[in-house]
């Protein structure tokens, strides 16, 4: 079927997406959400339909951005359209949804074909969630891996060992990565750190990097850098390590599923070339994995799969029932880091957690008293050195001071109304309050903690204060905050917590930063 083009100027979410009329899509037999290949002057893009009776008029086919571009075409160019055959992916998709263990070469087919746009978002969604239902056994997992790495860049790097560290995340306030990497880097050793924005906290390590530096290197780029400084942090979707993780999470956030954790921490490691890695398990009320014996158990699966990859894996469970340090949000978190590197910040749980994480790092290279010696390379100021060494080489300001980082002028401070001590925060609750103050788009948005988990208090004492670049996220955080329990202050731990008068609607705070 020969049609005309017509430009739709859509992003499509970054996919091959033509629309149709109604009538031509009848004809040539194709329904919404199926195939076609579309051919101009010998190229062929694969494209999912959809459909309209009156958007797009017959003889003519609407064509979405990544098509338009990628087929050189102009308006009113004629195009070729016909039926594109369904993927065997889709097969394999299905035997997945039955319960059936997937091989390597049915899970590397299904990824291809994600990377390639052979599937559409409800065939992707099906695969995710019959992972979700069904699980993924360690035999799965190491197969997902080895495909996830095998349809992305990957980066060799001479010298080493070469290691790195990864956090799964739910704390907020998390910016242990901006000390870890240059106390490492400062100990002679090479750490290509890749890191997340955030998707469902305040900030994620790039976006807290992004405020020093520019993380949206290349991978040639984020060679050159690792090469010169010995270290780096970039946004890992920059350097297209795993391809494929980038669509999945956009699939997984919707439904707040979390089934490729393991596989794609592991195939970004396994890119970079790591051969040494430390995973970095909050653990508590408040975190993501609740207690010690469910960190244990990741852990083991973390061994394991790190052992298939060729990967020397050992996880830190740390302590993840308030946030880390006293600052929320990319800015407040940048100053907080860099105040610490430079040894003029009381946040002493940040030092004290990086320096552990660094310590194990340096001991599994083979470093004797790892922590004791990541005291003293923060300590001596050589960790700041070498950070700001990196921040030059991203394309920073390495004469930054803290006091440069702007946050925003628009705040409100919350006060107690009793007396007594700090008893608990929530971390959820913490997050959300800070996005809706902008974070993390607004980079100067968050929240600065006065008091932490056992601090005395009396009435009328700052506890925490909400930071945002517009009045209007100012109010908006301030109304979400009425229906929340943030921080709970008292002289001892209340054994009410919380009554139930009507039929409870569930709702669980998810996570999904990568």
């Amino acid at each position: 079927m020969i049609l005309k083009a017509v430009f739709l100027g859509l992003e499509a979410g970054g996919k091959s997406v033509v629309i149709m009329n109604e009538d031509d899509a009848e004809r040539l037999g194709v329904l919404s959400l199926g195939r076609v290949m579309v051919r101009f002057d010998q190229v062929v893009k694969t494209a999912i339909v959809s459909t309209s009776s009156e958007m797009i008029s017959p003889g003519r086919i609407g064509v979405c951005k990544k098509v338009w571009w990628g087929l050189g075409l102009a308006d009113g160019s004629e195009v070729e359209v016909e039926v594109a055959a369904f993927p065997d992916s889709i097969y394999f998709v299905r035997n997945k949804l039955a319960g059936r263990k997937l091989t390597y070469e049915e899970i590397l087919e299904i990824v291809e074909d994600t990377v390639g746009e052979k599937l559409s978002d409800v065939e992707i969604s099906a695969f995710v969630t019959a992972l979700h239902s069904f699980g993924l056994d360690l035999d799965e997992a190491t197969n997902l891996s080895l495909a996830m790495i095998r349809t992305g860049r990957t980066m060799k790097l001479d010298g080493g060992p070469i290691v790195d560290k990864h956090s799964i995340g739910g704390v907020p306030g998390d910016k242990t990565t901006l000390l870890v990497v240059p106390i490492v880097a400062a100990a002679g050793l090479l750490i290509p750190k890749s890191s997340s924005r955030a998707i469902t906290s305040p900030a994620g390590t790039a976006d807290r990097a992004e405020v020093l530096m520019d993380v949206g290197l290349g991978l040639d780029e984020m060679r050159d850098v690792v090469e010169k400084t010995g270290g780096c942090i970039v946004w890992g979707g920059s350097v297209h390590l795993a391809p494929a993780d980038d669509i999945f999470v956009r699939i997984e956030y919707p439904l707040s599923i979390d089934p490729l954790l393991l596989p794609s921490i592991m195939s970004k490691k396994k890119a970079v070339g790591a051969d040494l890695l430390v995973v970095d398990i909050p653990t508590g009320r408040g975190a993501k994995v609740k207690t010690i014996g469910e960190a244990d158990l990741l852990a083991k699966d973390f061994m394991e799969i790190g052992s298939r990859l060729g990967i020397r894996v050992q996880c830190a469970v740390t302590y993840g029932e308030q946030p880390i340090g006293s600052a929320i949000g990319p800015s407040l978190e940048a100053r907080e880091a860099l105040e610490t590197l430079m040894n003029r910040s009381h946040a002493f749980d940040v030092a004290e957690k990086a320096t552990a994480v660094a310590g194990t790092i340096l001991e599994m290279a083979g470093k004797a008293d790892g922590k004791a010696l990541a005291r003293e390379i923060l300590r001596s100021g050589r960790a700041e050195e070498k950070m700001r060494e990196i921040i030059e080489a991203q394309g920073g300001n390495s004469e930054i001071r803290p006091e440069d980082m702007a946050v925003g002028d628009q705040r409100f401070t919350v006060r107690s109304e009793n007396r007594g001590h700090v008893l608990w925060i929530n971390n959820s609750s913490m997050a959300e309050v800070a996005r809706f103050a902008g974070c993390p788009k607004d980079q100067g948005a968050g929240i600065l903690l006065s008091k932490k988990i056992g601090d005395s208090v009396e009435v009328g004492d700052p506890l925490f204060t909400i930071f945002a670049e517009r009045g209007g996220n100012l109010q908006r955080a301030l109304e979400r905050l009425e229906g929340l329990r943030v921080m709970g202050v008292g002289d001892r731990m209340e054994m009410l917590i919380h009554e139930v008068k009507e039929r409870p609607v569930p709702k669980r705070s998810f996570t999904l930063d990568r």
